[in-house]
């Protein structure tokens, strides 16, 4: 009778099996993967901001208007920004106006000059003057170093020169100056505009700081078609 062959079991060769290597780096990028792929797939929750706690001074103003209600839409709410083109209904003042309420407050002695103004002669000095050199003003006893004529000129203008040229006469020094503002026989109504305004112009501004005295000339100087001022010594 012939022997059963025994079958040879296999000899599985455990060496060839690689072993396997710890890395605590490795298991990390692994978990990072798995939370990137729940991410993606839930596009609703990808990019949304964090949401930030309201400072202090917004919670402040939250409890602060916690019990006030909001007002319901009416007409009194304007939908749209106001024009800023738009000009005030009220009409601007009036320079002629102004001009003439200075010259009442010159004569009643309101400001700093005390003017004295009749329909020929005007004279004014600073307060505190000395009367006996405003006589001599009067009587034309200081020579006349320089002087301005104002004949064709218009208000704005001849304001203007005057400014220019006492300004520039008391740089240089000099003391006693005449301006020929006219009689106004050309004007309408034959009234001397410059005449009336120049103790207003004399008044303000720069040209206050340096005008002592003013007063109608003398009639070989052109009488009352002009005027004698007397100007502060330079310092």
């Amino acid at each position: 009778m012939a022997r059963k062959r025994k079958k040879k079991k296999k000899v599985v060769n455990k060496a060839t099996k690689k072993p396997e290597i710890f890395n605590p780096a490795f298991n990390d990028i692994d978990v990072i993967k798995k939370k990137n792929n729940i991410a993606s797939k839930d596009p609703e929750k990808k990019g949304l901001p964090e949401k930030k706690r309201p400072s202090d001074d917004t919670k402040y103003f939250l409890e602060a208007m916690s019990g006030v209600v909001p007002l319901s839409n009416s007409g009194n709410i304007l939908d749209r920004p106001p024009d800023i083109n738009i000009r005030p209904s009220h009409p601007a003042p009036d320079d002629e106006l102004e001009t003439i309420a200075h010259l009442n407050d010159l004569v009643s002695g309101i400001t700093d000059m005390d003017i004295t103004f009749s329909d020929e002669f005007i004279e004014g000095s600073m307060p505190g003057f000395s009367r006996k050199l405003m006589q001599r003003l009067k009587k034309g006893e200081f020579p006349v170093q320089d002087y301005l004529d104002l004949h064709g000129l218009v208000k704005q203008e001849a304001e203007s020169r005057i400014r220019d040229f006492l300004l520039q006469n008391h740089r240089l020094g000099l003391r006693c100056v005449l301006v020929v503002h006219g009689r106004g026989l050309n004007s309408e109504n034959h009234i001397p505009v410059l005449k009336k305004l120049l103790p207003v112009w004399l008044n303000r501004g720069p040209v206050k700081k340096i005008v002592l005295a003013f007063s109608t000339a003398r009639s070989y100087d052109g009488g009352t078609g002009a005027i004698y001022i007397l100007l502060r010594r330079r310092r």
